[in-house]
């Protein structure tokens, strides 16, 4: 018996020993990689919940904010902007599914919803380039030789709607835009026109150790909906679902209108839509009033206002949040400041299982807000808490960008150079990060 058990050791010793070895065969090493580092966060969140992080805001902007009514909201923007005439639209179809559509998934990578969904959009106009010529141009990740690409992008937490259309027009013979305000009317005509859109939406999924819901943001490229059911379809790069076939995985996946909608007041209503330039003066027709930036953001405005008195729980919680985001889009970065202040307020009140924690994540208008209102102390201590909820060697560009500012300003110069530099380090090219420098006059 003492035998049969050394030798059951030994060979478990010796399977380990093959197991290491054969990771680091580059092909083997690149599809589990990302399998091994998911698990190890999901470990290290066990007994660091993120949801426990909280962010207070500590100093106070000079102005108030104007009462809510209680019921049937119809607040009077502060700001007006001159509209373009809106053509009278045609009756659109009851149901579209728009075909032609490459799907392309996100696994065996890590966070790579956003070039795995420009992909699809960009492939539905012919383009013949993979998910990762996107991935390490939007997603380049740590600037470290000694990593394979598919290893640094995993330094890069998330990949912002700018990005992904500064790409398109940059490196391809096609155009992107992207507008806040979005309507589920608008993401129909524009769907009926031949025009898919990239939307980004709030999802709730079950993860292990805690095997407790989470909210994460996502992308998702929408390619149809149908009004019969109530429906909006669109392609899913993130696979693995129960009970379907794998290879119907993601594919023309159907979700519930107010589902859709719910997930997509997260991100403030923004789409991108991937045309080809010949196309543009139709695209301009279906998108009418939303070809003028500002009248856009305006009407998301309009709608975070209305969503702030009739929401409750965690949707009014994203309801003041874009309302901090679409005054900073209009520049008054005042009342977007106490927009951001009722906003984690109403955060910090919800259980903490059902704290969005991933929000800063996605996210830099507080910073925004924080910084032009001079409350530089804010600012880093918002990027502090953001940074708290990340781990192994994750990184957000932007985080350490607005804090370095914060702290240039507050006189921690370097604190200020050595975060900017990070920046630079943890995302390559990073052009706010590196023209900051140059007037500083710091190199990387």
């Amino acid at each position: 018996m003492r035998k049969r058990t050394i030798s059951i050791l030994i060979g478990l010793a010796a399977l380990i020993v093959i197991a290491i070895l054969l990771s680091f065969i580059p092909k083997i090493h690149s599809a589990i990689a990302w399998r091994v580092e998911d698990l190890q966060t999901q470990i290290y969140y066990l007994f660091n919940p993120p949801g426990a992080v909280v962010f207070v805001p500590t100093q106070q902007s000079q102005i108030t904010i104007t009462p809510r009514p209680t019921s049937s909201p119809t607040p009077t923007p502060a700001i007006t902007v001159q509209s373009t005439p809106t053509i009278t639209p045609t009756p659109l179809p009851q149901s579209v599914i728009l075909d032609g559509i490459t799907f392309v998934d996100q696994m065996n990578r890590w966070n790579y919803c956003g070039p795995a969904n420009l992909t699809m959009a960009l492939k539905y106009l012919g383009w013949t380039g993979t998910r990762d010529e996107v991935g390490a141009a939007i997603k380049p990740g740590v600037n470290d030789p000694s990593l394979d690409a598919i290893q640094r992008s995993q330094t890069d937490v998330n990949v912002m709607p700018y990005e992904m259309v500064d790409f398109v027009n940059a490196n391809t013979p096609y155009r992107a835009l992207f507008r806040y305000g979005g309507t589920p009317e608008l993401l129909k005509s524009l769907i009926a026109s031949g025009f898919p859109l990239i939307v980004e939406k709030g999802i709730y999924q079950t993860l292990p150790p805690e095997n407790t819901m989470q909210w994460a943001g996502h992308y998702a490229f929408t390619t149809g909906y149908d009004d019969s059911t109530g429906e909006f379809i669109f392609q899913d790069s993130y696979t693995p679902k129960e009970n379907i076939p794998f290879e119907q995985q993601g594919k023309n996946v159907r979700e519930s209108y107010a589902e859709y909608i719910q997930g997509w007041r997260a991100f403030n209503y923004v789409f991108i839509v991937v045309y080809k330039p010949e196309r543009e003066a139709e695209l301009f027709q279906v998108l009418g009033n939303y070809i003028d930036e500002t009248w856009a953001d305006q009407a998301a405005l309009t709608t975070s206002l209305q969503e702030t008195s009739s929401l409750g729980g965690v949707d009014q919680f994203f309801a003041w949040f874009n309302e901090g985001t679409n005054y900073g889009l209009l520049t008054d970065y005042g009342q977007g400041a106490l927009a951001y202040d009722q906003a984690f307020n109403l955060y910090n009140a919800l259980p903490e299982a059902d704290r969005p924690y991933r929000i800063m994540w996605y996210e830099t208008g507080p910073y925004r807000a924080y910084f032009y209102t001079s409350r530089y102390q804010d600012v880093i201590n918002l990027a502090n808490s953001t940074e708290s909820t990340l781990y192994n060697h994750r990184v957000l560009e932007e985080t350490l960008y607005w804090r370095a500012l914060a702290e240039a300003n507050l006189g921690l110069t370097d604190a200020a150079y050595a975060d900017m530099r990070k920046a630079v380090y943890y995302h390559p090219g990073f052009q706010p990060a590196l023209d900051i420098m140059a007037q500083w006059g710091i190199s990387p």
